[in-house]
């Protein structure tokens, strides 16, 4: 009931054509009753006392009653979609917005495909809670009727044939149970074949690359069989609640139909009211069979609304600690006090026991072997993560009493894998600025050696890129990346790897683009190639979270183990 209330909260924004819904549902239900009525005197009246006044009422009165119904049945249906399309609309929206927001744990922990799974798929399948509950609403509203019908023309014969009904209640409430459960299994699988499909569209040329096609469709079936699975138990559960209701109606009807019977026969009944008493009582099984399918969808979309709001009330540990103090970065040194840190969920300290003094202006490069928490360390500034121990602070204020969104618009990060969107060049670079003239983009191409490259294409600044910048080479992303960051003019900056992955020309290039932007900035690098740092205020040696040495270039060499050995590998052969 919790699920239910919650997703209630949302289909309650649009009370006035729920209302209007159920007001056409019960108007619905209520032309069964009326028709399984109207039969006794179809056969007494007209078949059998032959009155022809009611040969012309009859008919007028079914006809109006039908076309009623239609017209009452036209705007359920219809004011249902409606409301039901509105509803995904809503919590589609909900959804994307809570996730976009969540920290980068839960990214860490999480795949895209399950996430892609949950926003279409999930939300799909909650649309048709409301819905399936208000036709079980008017289901029972027309068994109601139908049962007053039945009790109205033979009471005593209506105890017999209601006998049925604990059965079916019984009936319905075992299918409940095992369709939630094969429901949830469902969802899950969904969201690992979405992931699974994510993994290898997005890997696609690491897949042809090496000839791993049957690996993945493979891997793919697997998954495939395995969601299938639960499928078709789903369906099995839902195909058996119709031919057991069926028999259960079957019996109670031979039952009815020997003692309705007999009672014709005898005398203490006419034909009519014995032909509307078991036209409404078969009236009456048609319903429920429809309730218990209502059910198997109900079930579906309670596991479904389940996952979606497991992630709606999910605790935000950056937005939930979330500082209000505006942030200004510039001429503001940073600072890092003992800091400890470790993942969510892990025991073993990332960094621990970091202490470092950045001050305003400085160029400061972080160098160590692959994991020893340099881009960990970079990623507390933004606050990405929080630290588990220590304090980081900017001016002397630690980070977590200013505004996460202030703090972030002082900060420009480019990375060893520059990410461009499906849009054109100029909207990639103004992507998070505002109000921005297309001279103040040309000039931050300009400075970010980006200009001469982007006028050879053919639509200049408005061409389109393709999905992650692949139209572009590696040098050309990063440099649209430079000026993106050049753009926003922030005062701290953290270069990531940023030219790692690049031939010796476009590094080259990359590095003059991004010594203008590295001017008059404090400047965090994580460095791959030490070729890129040796001119650094400082250089950190990382080993294992904590702070081997520091120095500049010409002090390390021979002081740091480390940083000796990573040199000595890199410039040996040069």
């Amino acid at each position: 009931m919790g699920i239910i209330k919650k997703i209630w909260s949302y289909f309650k924004k649009h009370l006035l054509l729920l209302s209007l819904a159920i007001a056409s549902s019960l108007f619905v239900a209520g032309t069964d009753g009326a028709s399984a009525y109207i039969l006794k005197h179809v056969l007494d009246d007209i078949f059998i006392k032959q009155n022809k006044e009611m040969l012309i009422i009859i008919p007028a009165a079914v006809s109006g009653i039908f076309l009623l119904r239609g017209v009452f049945r036209f705007l359920q249906l219809y004011l249902l979609r409606t409301i039901g399309l509105k509803v995904v609309q809503e919590m589609r929206f909900d959804l994307y917005s809570k996730m976009i927001r969540l920290p980068m744990s839960y990214y860490d922990n999480n795949s895209t495909g399950d996430m892609m799974s949950r926003i279409v798929n999930d939300i799909n399948q909650v649309k048709s809670a409301i819905p399936s509950f208000i036709n079980v609403m008017k289901d029972s509203f027309t068994v109601i009727f139908l049962i007053g019908v039945v009790f109205y023309q033979d009471f005593d014969l209506g105890l017999y044939g209601l006998a049925a009904i604990p059965f079916m209640m019984i009936l319905i409430r075992k299918t409940s149970k095992k369709t939630k459960k094969y429901s949830s299994k469902g969802h899950e699988k969904m969201g690992t074949l979405s992931a699974a499909l994510q993994e290898s569209f997005a890997g696609i040329k690491v897949v042809k690359a090496f000839v791993m096609e049957r690996f993945e469709s493979g891997k793919f079936a697997r998954e495939n069989d395995q969601e299938t699975r639960y499928q078709i138990k789903r369906a099995k559960v839902a195909a058996i609640g119709s031919p057991l209701m069926d028999i259960i109606s079957g019996l109670a009807l031979a039952v009815i139909i020997y003692y309705g019977g007999s009672k014709v026969i005898s005398g203490e009944s006419t034909p009519g009211t014995f032909f509307s008493f078991i036209a409404a009582f078969a009236m009456m099984f048609e319903p429920f069979k429809k309730i218990n399918q209502e059910n198997y969808t109900i079930q579906n979309s309670i596991t479904a609304a389940e996952r979606f709001f497991n992630i709606i009330d999910l605790d935000n540990e950056i937005l939930d600690r979330n500082g209000t103090l505006p942030c200004s970065a510039d001429g503001k040194d940073i600072e890092f006090r003992n800091v400890v840190f470790n993942y969510k969920g892990h025991d073993e300290k990332v960094i621990d026991g970091f202490s470092l003094k950045v001050q305003p202006g400085q160029t400061v490069a972080f160098v160590g072997s692959s994991g020893a928490g340099k881009t960990t360390i970079a990623s507390l500034i933004p606050r990405f993560y929080d630290v588990t121990g220590g304090s980081l602070t900017i001016g002397g204020t630690d980070v977590r009493e200013f505004d996460v969104y202030s703090l972030r618009r002082n900060i420009g990060i480019v990375s060893q894998e520059p990410y461009l969107f499906n849009d054109t060049i100029k909207n990639n670079i103004a992507y998070g600025a505002s109000g921005i003239t297309d001279e103040t983009i040309k000039a931050a191409a300009d400075s970010a050696y980006a200009t001469d490259f982007i006028m050879k294409l053919p639509e200049g600044f408005e061409t389109m890129i393709g999905e992650r910048g692949d139209r572009l080479s590696g040098g050309q992303r990063q440099r649209i990346t430079i000026a993106r960051a050049l753009l926003i003019n922030p005062p701290i900056l953290i270069l990531d790897e940023a030219t790692s992955s690049l031939d010796t020309e476009s590094e080259r290039i990359v590095q003059q683009a991004l010594a203008n932007l590295m001017k008059g900035r404090t400047s965090f690098v994580i460095a791959h190639r030490l070729s890129t740092i040796l001119s650094a205020d400082m250089i950190v040696v990382m080993d294992k979270g904590r702070i081997e040495s520091i120095g500049k270039h010409d002090e390390l060499i021979g002081r740091s183990e480390i940083y000796t050995r990573l040199y000595n590998m890199q410039f040996s052969e040069s």
